[in-house]
């Protein structure tokens, strides 16, 4: 059995993500959210908290017990890292998925992006076996169609259909080992 648990399971890329896992008797999901409002059902392999990445007792009673974590959030996201690394260091949970955005690692960096490079700064100077998502701009294209980068390759493409990026999250989620220590781009091929 593999404890999932998922930061803004509220959000529409993590609501995918929990649809292509609600099936599966292997996994079971804890879906983290600020508000259970936000969720409009919940599958039977999942249990819903109320919390904020911000509080940290709040995240760190989430993270026990944990196989993988997956994050996808918005806000203040150097400090929600500095809390998700912390907490699962304190807990012995090894496996991040982190979703953070195209571009993160260019020169120079967009003020836009500065959040997501300091968030990622700090996922790969931890002792985790993360895997940093760098996804392309996000579309509603009801397909599965990508293709990765390596950190220091030239990203590709400009768009990725959200059930793309949720799709090959779920790939990690399965297969952790697979991406452990990458950060990896994901675009629709050209």
């Amino acid at each position: 059995m593999k404890n999932v648990l998922i930061l803004g399971a509220g959000g529409n890329i993590a609501k995918q993500v929990t649809a292509l896992l609600a099936g599966e008797k292997d996994i079971n999901l804890t879906l983290f959210v600020r508000s259970a409002g936000r969720l409009r059902s919940t599958p039977a392999n999942a249990r819903v908290v109320e919390g904020d990445v911000l509080n940290y007792a709040q995240l760190k009673e989430a993270v026990t017990g944990q196989d993988i974590v997956y994050a996808n959030l918005s806000g203040d996201l150097e400090r929600m890292a500095q809390n998700i690394v912390k907490a699962m260091e304190e807990t012995g949970v090894k496996h991040l998925i982190f979703i953070s955005s195209i571009e993160i690692y260019a020169t120079p960096l967009k003020a836009v992006l500065k959040p997501y490079r300091k968030a990622a700064d700090v996922i790969e100077a931890s002792s985790l076996d993360y895997t940093v998502l760098r996804p392309a701009w996000f579309t509603s294209d009801n397909e599965v169609d990508f293709e990765i980068t390596h950190k220091g390759e030239p990203e590709r493409g400009s768009v990725i259909s959200q059930k793309s990026l949720a799709t090959f999250i779920t790939q990690i989620i399965e297969s952790p080992e697979k991406y452990a220590r990458e950060s990896l781009g994901i675009n629709k091929p050209r």
